[in-house]
């Protein structure tokens, strides 16, 4: 259930980043969505109608699917804490090993 949900928000959030970078913005910005571009197919007051009520419903939909999803996860990790670990142990380090023999030729 919650990786169906993960996949349906992640489409959610291309969807709203795609839907705001075609609105355009009060300085200029990317204006993709601009009547121009768009030919005849709408004004550019109803483009803009159209992107501002997709943001919306994108929006209200993102912000469902975190809550939804974060409820969900909410018990799923033990509380821990460093203060609770018992101390570890330290060992001593390893001695190094001893020298060997050094070996006599044998003529």
């Amino acid at each position: 259930m919650a990786t169906v949900l993960l996949v349906l928000h992640l489409f959610v959030t291309l969807a709203l980043i795609g839907v705001v970078l075609l609105q355009r913005s009060e300085g200029g910005g990317l204006g993709i969505g601009s009547s121009q571009g768009m030919g005849n197919f709408m004004s550019g007051r109803g483009t803009a109608n159209l992107l501002t009520r997709t943001t919306a419903i994108l929006g209200t939909a993102f912000f469902a699917l975190s809550l939804t999803l974060a409820i969900l996860n909410r018990g799923t990790a033990l509380p821990t804490s460093i203060l609770d670990a018992p101390a570890s142990t330290t060992t001593a380090p390893a001695l190094p090993a001893a020298p060997a023999a050094p070996s006599v030729p044998t003529n």
